[in-house]
């Protein structure tokens, strides 16, 4: 037996690559760690995961063999992650994929040259052991995997394993699925449990699997039965990490050399090392291991949230950076360790470098946003854990932890785990019930908000299902009146004067949806009755029906009768403005910021228009000018928007993009504005060309939530509204500075130059004055044991004018023991100041004004020789004041 060669991690991942490239497959880059079009899926956690259209055949793959290193992530045992050597959250999975072309005896006889051939990886041959499927009754045995592992590559026999389905079948519910081939590579008895009869298959480290070959062959029905299927696939996995681990024969992933010199930089940073403790160790993994992942989630698009993947980035660095507190190590710090990632891996995915600023910018402001919880967490954790702890309890409150997470923003894993750290349990169950009833709490109190009850009325289904003709049809409509509901009660007629709701055969009403609002407008019958229903609010239910609210204003409305339904045309082509314009906005912000900006909800008015989007930090000036400056550049373009519905897999291709959760059918409505220039799936009603928008300006950006950002902007008359505003402002104070609208910055920064030396005038005037106020009081002071007390009243005099006048009685006088109340109104404020010898005679403000204060309702606190307080009742004051003597008296032990 020989050892294996010491290949590094980025060495072994390019020799497979070319491996593969020299038996014909297409080198393929990592598929994003974000699944495309897979709502299954949180994140990509397997090499085949984003082929999945490519195995089953719905999609034609760019070649029918193709090689991959694909970027993964597994949070399943997040909790685990440092605790052992073997969990992990990222690595990296090589695979080479079959879609209907080689099968089994090509698949295996690769694999076998690639592992053990001297010109590439040169593993021992009598190291490697294969495993099979050893068949069941409705499965059968992989008697064929077995023949060419035995006859064709010459593995005798006995040295041939056959498992069960849990260790050598492959399948995921119902669909294609098939037996698999494993390669286990023997590390030798000192990796071993020394336990009699030890061999593959074993739980200890001595036999680890470095290959494994699915293939795929049968088609699953969901109820245990197996056909064959028409297209044979191979899917090839091995983790890059586990094949390092043996060629550089180290105990686990985190040895591995390119892993290992992060650890190596955190340790840098921290001050801590391996082996020095355990608990040292498992901080150091920890960090090492989540600062890898959240590097790659960041870089592919992936924010900090509270739902979704981005709590799961969340998750991650909130723990690392818990971790690094338990290193000792109190400010952000895991951004520093970016660059030593990017550097370990830059080479195959050039991607890191491209995106280091954005990448290590996200990961800072998270942390510092989380030191802000944790500190405070932490301390009341702690308060609670030492209650629980006095009283010899062996579990940890749901209540507690429940307040944590509710009122202190602590997370409930951080929470479990500091626990668990403790040695004790969390109550989980009450936890959750607690968190149920909150859930229940505020679902009732959306539904006491109502909406007249009229939202929930369900139509019978001889009330057909509303066609909505308004993208086409902008001014009036004959339509049929299929329903009415008034006071929650579908009728069969109303009368003038009451709120109602209509439902339509047909309408050119828009119904709220999508963040667009709905249209407005009148229902009128021209049958001689002088109906009119004015229309202002549409809403689409469950069962497709548009619901028409609004007051009738005169006539008589039956089901029945055919009316005229007119849409406002001003309202919509003011929303129409608004929402091609927020189309717009959404493809300027991901040019100025970047790929990870994703909508994140809109709201679109009358030439009015809010929109949310992913972004970690607030917008600078410079970005928000330039996003205003690129979205403008396009309205004045005059783009021509083309709107068409296409089947969905057309639209993905032409570019379209979808919000990431959303549901659509097999046919979608595009909106392409110039050609490609900007390609969404939308449902909602828009210009035929940008130049209508008119003019764009943006109001406001600011933060509606952890990594949402939110951006308020007007079109066409609003935006003419405010600019007309602004130009009225403009010159009304140029001509209160009696200056031309040119020279008015000029003006305003000599006037605001005046101000700035008026007002240091007036704050040295008033300095003066309280010092020489503050000379007056002194002469009023009596001396009791030895010291100098005074007491008064300052009329109408701020905070920060006793201060001065403290300040300037203690450094004149070191005896000095001096309380000034001032009163405000209702308002309050007592200051008392001590010199330096009445301080070392035991006298101190502090205690002084907490008692002078609560006598006036207040109370106060401070520094030995300068404290402030309050008071609520002015008529007690001069009492307050009159008590300072016995209070310094009894300091003093006179």
């Amino acid at each position: 037996m020989h050892d294996p060669k010491p290949f590094g991690l980025n060495e072994l991942r390019e020799m497979f690559l070319s491996f593969f490239e020299s038996k014909g497959h297409l080198r393929l880059p990592s598929f994003s760690l974000i699944p495309q079009n897979d709502a299954s899926l949180l994140l990509i956690n397997s090499g085949m995961a984003p082929m999945k259209p490519w195995f089953t055949g719905e999609q034609e793959p760019p070649r029918h063999r193709v090689c991959t290193c694909q970027k993964c992530i597994r949070t399943g045992d997040i909790e685990n992650i440092g605790k052992t050597a073997r969990h992990g959250t990222y690595f990296e999975m090589l695979g080479n994929f079959s879609f209907g072309d080689y099968f089994k005896k090509d698949a295996i006889h690769w694999g076998w040259e690639f592992l053990t051939s001297p010109e590439w990886v040169g593993l021992d041959p009598d190291r490697l052991y294969p495993s099979v499927f050893e068949g069941n009754e409705t499965t059968p045995a992989d008697d064929e995997a077995f023949r060419i592992w035995n006859e064709e590559i010459g593995i005798p026999a006995d040295r041939i394993f056959k498992f069960g389905k849990a260790d050598n079948f492959w399948e995921h519910g119902s669909g294609p699925c098939g037996p698999c081939s494993e390669i286990y590579y023997d590390r030798g008895p000192e990796w071993g449990c020394g336990k009699p009869g030890c061999t593959v298959g074993c739980d200890c480290d001595r036999y680890i699997e470095v290959w494994n070959i699915v293939f795929s062959q049968f088609d699953n029905d969901g109820e245990g039965h197996y056909t064959e299927l028409k297209q044979k696939n191979i899917d090839t996995g091995m983790g890059l990490e586990r094949l390092a681990c043996v060629c550089q024969k180290v105990p686990s992933l985190f040895d591995v050399d390119t892993v290992m010199n992060i650890t190596h930089k955190v340790s840098e940073i921290t001050g801590a090392h391996y082996g020095e403790t355990p608990a040292k160790d498992v901080s150091l993994r920890v960090i090492t291991d989540h600062i890898r992942s959240a590097t790659f989630m960041i870089c592919d698009g992936v924010l900090p949230s509270n739902e979704g993947r981005g709590y799961v980035l969340r998750r991650l660095l909130r723990r690392a950076a818990r971790h690094g507190k338990l290193l000792g190590v109190n400010e952000p710090f895991l951004y520093k360790v970016c660059d030593t990632v990017i550097h370990e891996n830059e080479g195959h995915y050039p991607e890191l470098r491209e995106r280091q600023d954005y990448i290590t910018k996200v990961i800072r402001v998270e942390e510092e946003n989380f030191a802000k919880t944790i500190d405070g967490g932490l301390k009341i954790f702690n308060e609670m854990l030492k209650g629980h702890q006095e009283k010899r309890e062996k579990t940890f409150s749901g209540a507690d932890a429940f307040k944590l997470y509710d009122t202190y923003g602590f997370p409930i894993d951080l929470t479990l785990e500091m626990v668990e750290e403790q040695g004790m349990t969390l109550d989980q169950d009450a936890f959750h019930q607690l968190m149920e009833e909150q859930r229940q709490r505020a679902r009732k109190a959306r539904e006491a908000l109502g909406d007249l009850g009229w939202a929930g009325v369900e139509f019978g289904k001889d009330v057909p299902e509303t066609q909505f003709v308004g993208y086409g049809c902008d001014t009036v409509l004959d339509a049929k009146v299929v329903a009415i509901v008034a006071e929650g009660q579908q009728r069969d007629e109303i009368i003038g004067g009451g709120e109602a709701i209509v439902v339509l055969d047909k309408t050119p009403f828009y119904a709220e949806m999508g963040g667009q609002v709905a249209d407005h407008g009148v229902i009128a019958c021209e049958s001689g009755r002088g109906m009119l229903f004015e229309v202002h609010d549409v809403q689409k239910n469950k069962g497709g029906k548009y619901m028409h609210y609004g007051r009738l204003m005169e006539g008589t409305l039956k089901v029945g009768d055919t009316v005229r339904a007119q849409i406002d045309l001003d309202r919509r082509r003011a929303v129409m403005r608004a929402h091609s314009a927020t189309h717009l906005l959404d493809k300027a912000l991901r040019a100025v910021l970047g790929d990870h900006v994703h909508q994140a909800g809109s709201l679109v008015e009358a030439d009015r228009l809010r929109f949310d989007f992913t972004h970690f930090s607030a917008m600078t000036a410079e970005e928000l000018a330039k996003v205003s400056a690129m979205v403008n550049e396009a309205v004045l373009a005059g783009y021509d928007i083309v709107t068409e519905e296409l089947p969905i897999e057309q639209a993905k291709q032409k570019g379209a993009i979808a919000l990431f959760g959303e549901k659509y059918g097999d046919v979608v409505r595009v909106v392409d504005m110039g050609q490609g220039y900007s390609v969404e799936f939308c449902g909602g009603t828009h210009l035929d060309n940008t130049a209508k928008v008119g003019v764009f300006h943006i109001s406001s950006e600011f933060s509606v939530a952890s990594g949402v950002r939110r951006i308020e902007a007007t079109t066409g008359m609003a935006s003419l509204e405010v600019m007309n505003r602004n130009q009225e402002l403009l010159f009304q104070a140029a001509a209160a500075l009696k200056a031309k609208p040119g020279e008015l910055r000029e003006k305003a920064e000599a006037a605001m130059g005046e101000i700035r030396q008026l007002h240091q005038a007036v704050e040295k005037f008033k300095a003066r004055e309280a010092v020489s106020e503050a000379e007056r009081f002194l002469f009023a002071a009596h001396e009791v044991g030895g010291l100098k007390v005074l007491t008064a009243t300052v009329p109408d005099a701020d905070a920060d004018r006793l201060r001065k006048m403290g300040d300037f009685l203690k450094d004149k006088e070191p005896n000095v023991v001096a309380v000034l109340a001032a009163i405000n109104g209702e308002k309050i404020t007592f200051l008392a100041a001590c010199g330096k010898e009445a301080v070392q005679k035991g006298v101190k403000a502090g205690e002084i004004v907490k008692q002078v204060s609560a006598i006036a309702g207040g109370s106060g606190g401070g520094k030995p020789d300068s404290a402030m307080g309050g008071g609520k009742d002015p008529l007690m004051v001069d009492n307050a004041l009159a008590m300072v003597d016995n209070v310094v008296s009894m300091k003093l032990g006179l």
